[in-house]
């Protein structure tokens, strides 16, 4: 059960990280040259992702300066996720499936996004392939840990995600956002709940449909 929990954690310690790199601006890179063994250990973190449906937990952000944000956060594949900061932070995440939605909820105001020309369709869907689906900018494995540097191949915003994935638990360890000006965010996760399936009111959100129409 212990062992499950931590594996349950690092997941969404990813998901929190892919779903960061949403304001980064970063230009495409090409994939390196994978040897056979480095192929086989980024697949293994494929199929870590792809064997959770439903999430929910509480999270810590820290930003680039050093400021901390609260909250907690509901997955459910595919497509479905909410992340809701305590106050004083105003912010709301949806992803309702289609569209990701960012609202400020102080002042009633939103922007929104095809759900997937961002990053989180890596793992708000289903059948994750991170070699098929992103470039692979870097790797290197010292000790039994893997470090992975990728980006999505189909994000138009840009962004670039690190993933530490320790081999021999099967578990991911760490990840870290870094956007186009060496500026990094972590998000840490706790109280972890698998299996639960939220309730689908959790990803609507109200937003004005001017904005939606306009993209």
């Amino acid at each position: 059960m212990i062992a499950k929990a931590a594996k349950l954690t690092q997941f969404a310690l990813l998901l929190a990280g892919i779903l960061l790199t949403i304001a980064v601006q970063a230009s495409a890179a090409k994939s390196i040259e994978l040897t056979p063994k480095q192929a086989a250990s980024i697949q293994e973190i494929s199929t870590y992702i792809n064997g959770f449906t439903t999430l929910q937990g509480d999270f810590t952000q820290v930003s680039p300066k050093g400021k901390m944000s609260k909250g907690i956060f509901y997955i459910s594949k595919p497509g479905k996720m909410r992340f809701e900061y305590a106050p004083p932070n105003p912010f709301l995440i949806v992803a309702d499936g289609k569209w990701l939605t960012v609202k400020n909820r102080k002042k009633e105001k939103g922007d929104q996004y095809p759900l997937s020309q961002t990053p989180l369709r890596l793992v708000l869907n289903q059948g994750v392939d991170l070699i098929r689906d992103t470039n692979i900018l870097a790797y290197e494995e010292v000790d039994g840990l893997a470090t992975l540097t990728l980006e999505d191949k189909d994000d138009v915003l840009g962004g670039k995600l690190i993933l530490v994935f320790d081999r021999k638990r099967q578990a991911l360890q760490q990840w870290i956002v870094v956007d186009s000006k060496g500026r990094q965010t972590t998000v840490s996760l706790e109280n972890i709940v698998a299996g639960i399936d939220p309730d689908p009111k959790l990803f609507v959100v109200k937003i004005d449909r001017k904005l939606r129409e306009s993209r």
